[in-house]
């Protein structure tokens, strides 16, 4: 497994303690792991770390982005690494895991986060042990066991518009062998962004536009213990019935926070995930024997403002929304087998996955005739479709797109870890992976008398068709370890890692959607790196580490003009390949409990990212703007720090002081690298205050969310101007929690 910086972020726990991780797929210690790992785990409150939802991880870690599109849809970016993309067949190229189960779309990323122990972070490619996707790194959320000792614990949470916020994790043990536990959580809050008039001519939208939530999760897990073998099920459902806020357009002069949409953009949400999975662990002679055998899906009806205007350039026919309908099924198993022959470790495995995309993505401007597909004004960028030979003498009005993709995935993977001498460990590994990725659908504009019709841009031939992909990719890594003594560890690396092409899921302008030039193609990242870990005195753990990474056909979603009948110009975009790219840098954390009483961490990564368009690509406009450009968020510096402070008080009370900020300078929302497409630096600061009555395991406080009230996009896109998804004001609170 790669080797990385170790960075450790503990909430009450003192570097002394033994901590497991799992990130290398068995129980290591985490200062003898062979890898990077940066660990959130639960605090006493029953939260981990203090995040409400999954993009939140990234403010606990330097180096570690999010780019949030339509309002869930996460795409970590690792060290700069992973494609920054809002459709649904494009995932980030940090692979995510839940359960140690993989999530295979970036629909998936943004699940709820109630009753987790601890997530697991992985920087640098991850190809040997993930496979696929994990191109910049890995990401592991591990809920919490049914065991005879599990914990118990209710969190309240109440404040700034109307959040409410209740979750709670109960177990019990039915007999010696048999332990079970249940999990839930309800959210509701109103909007955090304000919707405002820009343009007195035309009618306001709803405040609701600004974002609603209205969510509700469910889990339970039930562990058989026997003597050889354990047996966990787990089965989750979630749902969504909020309302998913709406960009701002950046032609638009607004205040922080604020945006403004007209009356037809907001669209309730009414999505819904589920899933199962049995996880076998048994000891067949010497050999350890892991099964994980499971089942995600989810069904999902949402849409938004697409212009992030009440009517742009003051003209309500530029106006658009979209909505999509998917659904998605995938069925996936890991097997393993681990084996010790004294001082050497053998790992062997085995993945497979089927998974079944489905979605329907419809365009149209003002209010929608949902029987007819027919909006009550002309979508700016239908006529555009139509093609050199009209169905109808009448308007085109509204796009519709459907594709459906299957995938079946396997792979072999195997894992070494050699003692060469008692101080000195060579780690080496590699895996086969092959893809079979189908394809097919069919794009169509809708006119006003009815009519419909398949698009055929350019008059290159009408947009339906099929492809199928079939690839083999192969990953490996190679690290030596060495023990200096004293606490001290040296290591080196090559790591790989890949992340699969597919088709294009949105907008089918014409016949080439499905031609071998409509594809993007996988791109892979090879990397190199040097790095110290060190424990060298009780109460201070430091890590640093130097890397290279070679980016070689990095996927990114390009923006080109698209031209008219009428001769205006909209923007089109599609996920495509650039030529190549690096990610250089630095980092650095550490933890250190200065006192029994006062725990500081920090972290700090320094990067350079840098693309190079050196071939030029007939499939990307303009490719040379590219050249030098860096690549989307990966700002050059990123830093953490945190601190709790413990007050005591009598009869076992405590003040709890927590405060945790994270500053990144600025850096592109897109791959293009214009000035007006870029997030200036911020930094986001967060901070509680609780009394504990410890004997009683009840603490009450006050807590807050980006206190000084930053206002920063979370990701962007082009179309008629610039649009960009803004993060969360300053929230405050009040909290009660109750543990056992």
């Amino acid at each position: 497994m790669p080797l990385m910086t170790l960075a450790l972020l503990m909430q009450a726990a003192s570097p002394t303690d033994t901590i497991t991780v799992t990130a290398t797929k068995t129980p290591t210690e985490i200062v003898d792991s062979a890898g990077s790992v940066s660990v959130l785990t639960v605090s006493d409150t029953g939260g981990l770390d203090g995040l409400s939802s999954a993009e939140e991880l990234s403010e606990r870690l330097a180096g570690v982005e999010a780019a949030v599109a339509n309002g869930t849809q996460i795409a970590y970016q690792i060290r700069g690494i992973g494609a920054v993309d809002h459709q649904a067949l494009t995932p980030g190229g940090a692979a995510v895991y839940s359960d140690g189960v993989f999530l295979a779309t970036n629909v998936q990323t943004g699940f709820m986060l109630y009753d987790v122990e601890r997530a697991e972070v992985l920087r640098g490619p991850q190809g040997t042990l993930y496979g696929r996707n994990a191109s910049g790194g890995a990401i592991n959320f591990l809920t919490i066991r049914p065991s005879a000792d599990q914990p118990r614990a209710a969190r309240l949470r109440a404040g700034s518009a109307g959040l409410v916020d209740l979750s709670g994790g109960w177990g019990t043990s039915f007999t010696d062998t048999i332990h079970g536990r249940i999990a839930v959580r309800r959210l509701v809050q109103d909007a955090l962004l304000d919707n405002v008039v820009t343009d007195a001519d035309y009618p306001p939208g709803p405040s609701s536009a600004g974002g609603e939530r209205d969510e509700f999760g469910i889990r339970t897990s039930l562990l058989f213990d026997n003597a050889n073998t354990d047996v966990l099920v787990r089965l989750h459902v979630e749902k969504d019935a909020g309302i998913n806020p709406s960009p701002r357009n950046d032609g638009l002069e607004l205040d922080g926070h604020d945006i403004s949409i007209g009356p037809d953009g907001a669209q309730h949400t009414d999505s819904h995930f589920y899933g199962a999975s049995v996880e076998v662990t048994s000891q067949w002679g010497d050999w350890s024997v892991y099964s994980l055998s499971a089942f995600e899906g989810y069904d999902q009806n949402y849409g938004f403002d697409f212009d992030g205007a009440q009517a742009p350039f003051g003209n309500p026919n530029l106006n658009a929304n979209l909505s999509y309908d998917r659904e998605f099924a995938q069925w996936s198993e890991e097997f393993r087998l681990n084996r010790s022959f004294g001082q050497h470790d053998l790992m062997l495995g085995a993945t497979a996955a089927i998974d079944d995309f489905k979605q329907d993505y419809l365009i149209w401007c003002g209010t929608l005739d949902e029987k007819t597909l027919i909006g009550s004004c002309p979508y700016v960028g239908a006529p555009g479709r139509v093609g050199p030979d009209p169905a109808s003498d009448g308007m085109p009005m509204s796009l519709l797109t459907r594709i459906n993709q299957s995938r079946k995935t396997e792979a072999l993977f195997a894992r070494t870890d050699l003692a060469v001498s008692p101080k000195t460990r060579l780690i080496l590994g590699a895996r086969a992976t092959h893809e079979n990725i189908k394809g097919d659908g069919f794009g169509l504009h809708v006119f006003d008398d009815g009519i419909t019709a398949l698009n055929d841009r350019d008059g290159v031939g009408p947009a339906v068709g099929s492809n199928t992909i079939d690839d083999t990719r192969l990953t490996y890594n190679a690290a030596l370890h060495r023990t200096l003594g004293q606490g001290w560890n040296a290591y080196g690396l090559l790591s790989t890692g890949y992340k699969s092409g597919g088709f294009n899921g949105e907008v089918q302008n014409n016949a080439d959607h499905f031609a071998d030039e409509g594809l993007f193609e996988a791109e892979t990242v090879i990397n190199y790196e040097l790095g110290l870990k060190a424990q060298p005195t009780t109460g201070l753990r430091f890590n640093t580490a130097l890397f290279h990474q070679l980016y070689d056909a990095p996927q990114a979603r390009i923006f080109v003009a698209f031209p008219q009948p009428d001769g205006s110009v909209i923007t089109s975009n599609s996920l495509s390949n650039l030529d190549e790219a690096t990610s250089s840098g630095i980092e650095a954390d550490l933890d250190w409990t200065a006192s029994p009483r006062l725990n500081i961490r920090g972290g700090l990564t320094l990067l350079h990212t840098e693309i190079s368009q050196t071939d030029e690509d007939v499939t990307i406009s303009n490719s040379d703007l590219f050249d030098g450009n860096p690549l989307p968020f990966a700002p050059e510096v990123s830093a953490t720090l945190s601190a709790r402070y413990t007050h005591p008080l009598a009869d076992q009370r405590s003040v709890v002081f927590d405060a945790h900020t994270k500053y990144r300078s600025e850096f592109y929302l897109d791959a293009e690298g214009r000035d007006d497409r870029r997030q200036g630096g911020y930094a986001l600061l967060d901070a509680s205050v609780r009394y504990a009555l410890a004997d009683q395991g009840v603490s009450i406080g006050l807590f807050g969310r980006n206190l000084t009230d930053e206002d920063y996009a979370v990701s962007g896109y082009g179309f008629i101007g610039y649009n960009t998804f803004r993060g969360a004001p300053r929230v405050v609170g009040v909290e009660l929690s109750l543990s056992r």
